[in-house]
């Protein structure tokens, strides 16, 4: 039976600009040993090409078949919801681009969803013109339930909190596709062409890629190197398979032979 991986990357891979020890060789052991593998992020503002090449500059070879984005995820969805759909879109660039190629147009008027991703170019305005039109009748759909973004220094805020906000002022609940939904963890499965006893989820937070993973009946792996600390686990329900400081201590054989041989 084969197996793949599905890798979260920051936290996990590098903070900011920064690469955790151990992340190339536990990549380059995957590429050896030509194990399937995505780096799936709910960062929606880059497109996969764009950070496919901020990890070949960090000295990750890869290429843009091994990144999978709650952007991709976000349009692949809306595409098989309502084909040539048109939105209204509170994002940057990867999600534009992401909708784009999934055949809806972006409109400033009567859109059928409006969708929220990460940016910095967020207006009150722009605020005002998604509450308009939620409350005329356009679904609302999140890219990714994250409240914050980690930066170099701390955090700025994210997508959920956009989305809370749009929430609040509407009434209306919106759909969230990003991990650990269902709909993103499953698209990425099936990008690789895995079974749900095949997959291994790596990630460095308990509400996201754990829960996600958990969820789906996939293997899970946390890390420490990024948001969730060792004495954080006892607040948790469930919990990760394994458990280590850094994808340094991950050895690709061990990991598969004691983990998955049941």
């Amino acid at each position: 039976m084969k197996h793949g991986f599905l890798i979260d990357m920051d936290g996990v891979v590098y903070r900011g600009s920064h690469l955790i020890p151990g992340a190339i060789e536990f990549i380059r052991e995957l590429t050896e040993q030509r194990i399937p593998f995505l780096f799936l992020t709910n960062n929606s503002q880059r497109t996969r090409r764009d950070v496919a090449t901020k990890l070949r500059r960090m000295g990750i070879d890869v290429g843009e078949q091994h990144v999978f984005t709650c952007a991709i995820a976000t349009a692949r969805f809306l595409a098989s919801q309502k084909p040539n759909g048109t939105a209204y879109v509170i994002g940057e660039g990867g999600l534009l681009n992401a909708l784009h190629m999934n055949g809806y147009s972006i409109v400033d008027h009567e859109p059928d969803y409006v969708v929220v991703g990460e940016g910095r170019t967020l207006t009150f305005e722009m605020v005002e013109t998604a509450v308009r039109m939620i409350l005329g009748g356009a679904k609302l759909v999140a890219t990714n339930p994250d409240p914050n973004c980690p930066t170099m220094d701390s955090m700025r805020p994210g997508c959920g909190a956009i989305v809370a906000m749009l929430e609040k002022a509407t009434g209306v609940q919106a759909f969230s596709v990003g991990k650990p939904s269902p709909v993103m963890m499953r698209m990425a499965r099936t990008e690789l062409g895995l079974r749900t006893g095949e997959t291994i989820m790596i990630g460095d937070t308990m509400e996201t890629d754990i829960l996600g993973g958990v969820q789906m009946g996939y293997k899970t792996v946390l890390v420490l190197s990024g948001g969730t600390k060792r004495a954080d686990l006892t607040r948790y329900a469930y919990r990760p398979d394994v458990v280590v400081e850094s994808l340094a201590q991950l050895h690709v054989a061990e990991l598969l032979g004691l983990e998955l041989t049941a």
